[in-house]
């Protein structure tokens, strides 16, 4: 079969508005290049603000809460049809390149993980070792954010090949030798930062693809910007945090909020161990001193900026190729990130659009407009099925994302009213739900009688919770209402998908 070319390039845990074209704060020109050469959105949202259900939903086009790797430390069952099976089938060739994160770091003799200690560090196994993997036929993995001791797989072997002999010395013990002192400043050199292997991998498919002449779905999955926040020279010093704008949460905001939004503003909190089953992310202090909420921020850009770099290599060697042209390339990222909005810091179960947003854009010459910026609801539930809209293939009835293709090209306004995300990393802690429309946001709690209610248009900032507001009662049971259909609406292949003329 003919057909575009697929490139998905994914960041991981960035903010949606970390982009130059939209934060001038920030240097990002590759991805402003991308941004003047296709359309970015800018109400796309994950399903999930975590890595493995979001993850997860991207190749399968379900939420996860339909998927069945609905949490950090649970897996997508190796069964789960994928977008690669599809494209397969389609005589694509497909591949994964960097992070995947569908398996977690623990696995068991029932549930077994290819992403787990102690195989993630069998250098022996991975030399071997190139798929199929969840629809990809080959992939070359890594595991880390970082300096972090999960090092191994391929990118491990790549610095050996490489002949950086002294590699362990970058990361943290058990692996490495590294003083887990270190922050801000990574010590390991440019060239051999993840982000070099991942577009050096990543460049050399796309030689083999165009000399092949067969299409492709490439996904190129960078780690960075998600903590911890290091960067190597030169990118640990670009930015003065004294330049910047650190975000401040606002006095009281959190007094009409779920109690657990305050919790986070305590020195201790008292949301108890890891040991007793009741701890999530993010239930925890996010106090941090003001000399660290600036540098981090700094940091954090500099990891963004570097990302850039190495997704512009990727573009170059797309246009080197002659392949830009019949390609689509979508760039985004797992999930938001607090880097001190609301006082909170990375993720959590807060679903405020710091987190729950993401930057998105996509690029296709010729069929998506130029230099477009749109409002159209996104999920990136909705990537699998909008790649085979863009094919021309039927939409399989399991997939119950919605296929965007012609709201990408600007021949529909919009394909969804609202979207659904879903958090559930420890049900009996917090498990939430969230239904955001072009105006409001409302989000239920099972077993509580709290939630939070905003209005995006008058409080885009998501300071004034409604919730318990006698003025919106009749708001709040309205999109009460809305949330509930739209639940059932989500179920697969016997109910009507939702869509806006």
């Amino acid at each position: 079969m003919t057909g575009p070319n697929i490139l998905l390039i994914t960041s991981d845990q960035q903010h949606w508005n970390t982009i130059g074209v939209a934060n001038p704060e920030l240097r990002t020109p590759n991805l402003d290049r991308l941004a003047a050469q296709g359309t970015r959105f800018t109400r796309a949202y994950c399903p999930n603000p975590t890595c493995t259900p979001t993850r997860a939903s991207m190749i399968t086009g379900q939420f996860p809460s339909q998927h069945g790797a609905w949490s950090l430390g649970t897996k997508l069952p190796e069964s789960a049809p994928t977008i690669g099976d599809r494209l397969q089938g389609l005589g694509y060739r497909t591949a994964l390149v960097g992070k995947a994160h569908f398996q977690p770091l623990a696995g068991t003799e029932e549930h077994g993980s290819l992403e787990a200690y102690p195989l993630l560090q069998d250098l022996a196994f991975w030399k071997g070792f190139h798929g199929p993997f969840y629809g990809f036929q080959h992939v070359e993995l890594a595991r880390n954010h970082t300096n972090e001791a999960h090092v191994g797989q391929h990118y491990a072997l790549w610095m050996e090949e490489r002949g950086f002999a002294g590699w362990r010395e970058h990361f943290l013990p058990p692996t490495g030798s590294m003083d887990s002192g270190a922050e801000f400043s990574w010590s390991i050199p440019e060239e051999f930062h993840y982000d070099a292997w991942i577009a050096e991998r990543s460049n050399r498919l796309l030689g083999e693809y165009a000399a092949a002449g067969e299409p492709f779905f490439l996904w190129s999955s960078f780690f960075d910007p998600h903590p911890p926040y290091l960067a190597p020279e030169p990118w640990d010093t670009m930015y003065d945090p004294d330049e910047l704008t650190i975000p401040e949460p606002t006095p009281g905001e959190h007094d009409r909020n779920p109690p657990h939004f305050g919790m986070t503003q305590l020195a201790e909190p008292g949301f108890g161990s890891p040991e007793s089953g009741h701890m999530s992310h993010g239930l925890h202090s996010h106090l941090r001193d003001d000399a660290d909420r600036g540098k981090l921020v700094a940091t954090y850009y500099g990891m963004v900026s570097l990302l850039d770099k190495y997704v512009g290599r990727i573009l170059d060697r797309l246009d080197e190729l002659g392949l830009a042209d019949d390609t689509i390339v979508v760039f985004t990222t797992d999930h938001g990130h607090f880097f001190g909005q609301h006082g909170l810091q990375a993720k959590g179960p807060f679903h405020y659009e710091d987190l729950i947003r993401v930057p998105f854009i996509a690029r296709y010459p010729g069929r998506v407009p130029a230099g477009r910026t749109s409002a159209a609801i996104q999920s990136t539930a909705d990537l699998a099925p909008t790649f085979l809209g863009f094919l021309g293939e039927p939409i399989p009835g399991i997939m119950t994302g919605v296929d965007q293709h012609d709201v990408w090209e600007g021949t529909r306004q919009a394909a969804r009213d609202h979207t659904i995300v879903e958090f559930h990393h420890q049900p009996s802690t917090l498990n939430l739900r969230t239904y955001v429309d072009d105006r409001y946001k409302i989000t239920v709690y099972q077993d509580q009688e709290y939630g939070e209610l905003f209005d995006l248009q008058e409080d885009p900032g998501e300071i004034h919770n409604l919730w318990d507001s006698p003025g919106h009662a009749e708001l709040k049971t309205r999109l009460l209402l809305r949330y509930v259909w739209a639940e059932l609406a989500k179920e697969p292949m016997w109910m009507p998908r939702i869509a806006v003329a």
